[in-house]
């Protein structure tokens, strides 16, 4: 079974609301934007307002571009690789998805988005662990609990946790069952054809309670599990061998690996493979069939030290070359190396905490499960909007789909707003707070800027058609331009250094570049009214694709 499915204790990693406008009165209007404001006499220096009003001129075009052709879809950045895989979420077969699973799941997804949105082509894989030692334990149990499996369906199993739980409390406690338990892997691996129909079942009663999670988070997966590389093992083997990497220790053949006092374990002394095999397998198979040049992998930064070691162990196998560092030496070992060049990186997190400063558990001391944990933030949003009015005022299902929008947004954003290396607390409170650095108050700001457009009673999309221009006269204004501006460079610093908490940052800097506009520039009702809607709507257009690469549903009114 993979490690990675589990969750285990993470220490420090490794890396690898708007406000009312104060009006505006035209005559007092600032002077035009200066790009050096070094207070000398422009006239003894000619050529700086030609430059001045050049970049003005630039700056005003790139902003309201995003309203016209392509739209946004023009300002994403070009990165050196076509084709990524992002291995993340991740979970185990017959085991429930968890708060544990959050953060890849999370994660996981924003990288994939920020890549897609990038032109590039991603992979996007669960490597889920269905295969190993446990589904002989699993399998014997539901054969002697409900002979009859196959005819009472998916209700043989029940509730995974418990079936789960009961399976290894008797493989625990009674030594003829794990004599059985253990004889029933063997068959399994084998390919008989009970044995593979039961794990089958398992497996797909598993991915039912796997689809309501990201069902609810909107998370695309493909499932290539453990089980898919077990024939392609031997072909892997065989190229470590041929390296001269796979060495006997204690009966098991192991990979020394340089920095390291334990070895990676590639055949057990009893014959069978685990999590290291698997893993340098699908490596491969990543690298040689499906061609990739980026591979994301996104767990626990408690399991650093494996993935260190085994990228160490694919690398020296010649699996893959790594991209060039920085200096002469590097790039010329790059250069002489026959194995692709690749980028591997391991993208580790934090534990999420609890209000204790333990990990998140429920009073029974159980961890908590996905769909519970969703749920709640969603009834916590919809009483909100209640306590607010909103009932009274839409349809059900609009309130209901707000909610939702809110509630996931709130957990999906308070995961992501943190550096992911770090541990961070899980608290409704403070994660559907109206004020500060919030999902809710970012999605509210969105909302408001929609509503001085509706306010207006203008066609931002007819005006831009008409010929008006956008005019960045007074400080405010270019400030916020300058801000949306810097859009592209985020995305490619976020997905370079594989840290989504630089999109959020930016958005919560977005937001508060749009607050200072509002307050001191009257929108509606003033002469420069068609140029600042175009600025208004040219925010809702990237605050709604910050929110698009972080999974968050926008609101248009709330």
């Amino acid at each position: 079974m993979q490690q990675r499915h589990g969750h285990l204790v993470a220490h420090q990693g490794n890396h690898h609301g708007v406000q009312e406008p104060q009006r505006h009165r035209p005559g007092n209007r600032q002077e035009p934007f200066s790009l050096a404001d070094g207070g000398e006499d422009e006239h003894r220096r000619p050529g700086l307002c030609e430059h001045r009003a050049h970049a003005g001129a630039w700056l005003e075009q790139h902003v309201s571009g995003v309203l016209t052709g392509s739209g946004i879809a023009a300002w994403a950045p070009r990165l050196p690789v076509t084709r990524a895989v992002v291995d993340f979420s991740s979970p185990n077969i017959a085991k429930e998805m968890h708060v544990g699973h959050l953060r890849s799941t999370i994660i996981g997804d924003t990288l994939a988005r920020m890549l897609e949105y990038c032109h590039v082509e991603v992979l996007r894989r669960n490597h889920v662990g269905d295969w190993g030692t446990q589904f002989g334990m699993l399998i014997e149990y539901l054969f002697d609990k409900f002979p009859d499996w196959e005819t009472v369906g998916d209700q043989a199993i029940g509730d995974l946790q418990v079936f789960y739980k009961a399976a290894k409390k008797r493989f625990d406690e009674d030594a003829e069952f794990k004599d059985t338990a253990q004889k029933a892997v063997v068959k399994l691996q084998g390919g008989e054809e009970e044995y593979r129909k039961a794990w089958a079942k398992i497996c797909d009663v598993s991915r039912k309670e796997f689809d309501l999670v990201y069902q609810r988070l909107g998370i695309k997966l493909e499932e290539k599990g453990e089980s898919f590389y077990n024939s392609r093992i031997p072909a892997a083997l065989e190229k470590l061998k041929e390296a001269g990497l796979v060495v006997e220790s204690e009966g098991a053949q192991c990979i020394f690996v340089e920095g390291h006092k334990v070895p990676l374990i590639v055949v057990k002394s009893d014959g069978g493979f685990n999590y290291a095999t698997t893993d340098l397998t699908c490596l491969l198979y990543r690298i040689e069939e499906e061609k990739a040049q980026w591979i994301i992998y996104v767990t626990d930064v408690g399991q650093t030290q494996h993935f260190d070691m085994f990228f160490k162990a694919a690398q020296k196998a010649g699996f893959y070359a790594g991209k060039a560092k920085k200096g002469k030496a590097a790039a010329a070992a790059a250069a002489d190396s026959a194995a692709p060049a690749i980028r591997v990186d391991h993208v580790g997190f934090g534990l999420v905490l609890g209000e204790d400063g333990k990990r998140f558990r429920t009073r029974s001391s159980e961890v908590v499960r996905l769909v519970d944990l969703l749920d709640e933030a969603v009834t916590r949003a919809k009483q909100g909007l209640v306590e607010r009015g909103r009932e009274g005022e839409w349809k059900e299902e609009e309130v209901n789909a707000a909610a939702a929008a809110l509630g996931y947004g709130a957990v999906k954003y308070a995961d992501l707003k943190n550096n992911r290396l770090t541990n961070y607390t899980f608290d409704y409170d403070q994660m559907l707070d109206m004020k500060g650095n919030t999902a809710v108050y970012l999605l509210y700001a969105h909302a408001r800027i929609c509503s001085i457009i509706r306010k207006s009673g203008k066609n931002v999309q007819e005006i831009v058609q008409s010929g008006a221009k956008l005019r960045l006269d007074h400080p405010s204004e270019r400030a916020l331009a300058l801000e949306l501006s810097r859009f592209s460079e985020v995305v490619e610093s976020a997905v370079q250094d594989l840290l989504p908490n630089t999109l959020c940052e930016y958005l919560y800097n977005l937001s508060g570049s749009f607050t200072t506009f509002y307050t001191n520039c009257q929108v509606v009702g003033n002469e420069y009214e068609e140029s600042r809607l175009i600025l208004c709507e040219a925010t809702a257009v990237v605050m709604r694709k910050c929110f698009e690469l972080l999974g968050i549903t926008p609101l248009y009114r709330l």
